[in-house]
């Protein structure tokens, strides 16, 4: 479940331990407000934010910020790490091959049933990762339409 960041957010890391710091707020902003943005996106969003920032204390806000459970990392394959404030819901991801563009796509059907695999081979699985791959619409479009020159 997609966490209510954007309104009070030292609130939610009290609530799950963590320290709130002007960075942690920063950033956990920033992904709430550009979900699917690399870290180089979000140092960026967070440095044009509180001006001198290091990119060392965005990677160690992101990093605590995942392993509370607060963001998701994610990374498709070829691409960067990504991140979101959707957690939670086991859901999947489609990516332009064209543009990069990244997009929520939820469960098929039922509310997990990608954690049923044919053969669990013993395994407890508490996560599928689904990425489809694809062009975005504007790139689909873009192929189309002619050239002139």
């Amino acid at each position: 479940m997609e966490h209510d960041v954007l309104t009070e957010p030292a609130d939610l890391l009290r609530a799950h331990g963590i320290q709130v710091t002007a960075q942690r707020i920063a950033v956990l902003r920033a992904v709430a407000g550009r979900p699917h943005s690399s870290t180089d996106d979000i140092a960026g969003v967070v440095h044009a934010q509180l001006g001198t920032v290091s990119r060392q204390a965005v990677y160690d806000a992101l990093h605590v910020l995942t392993e509370q459970g607060l963001v998701r990392r994610i990374q498709p394959a070829g691409s960067s790490a990504r991140y979101e404030t959707r957690v939670g819901d086991n859901h999947h991801h489609m990516v332009c091959r064209g543009c990069g563009r990244m997009a929520d796509v939820d469960c098929a059907v039922d509310e997990t049933p990608c954690l049923i695999a044919s053969d669990d081979q013993g395994f407890e699985i508490d996560e599928a990762e689904v990425v489809y791959w694809g062009r975005c619409p504007e790139c689909r479009q873009a192929a189309a339409t002619p050239t002139t020159g």
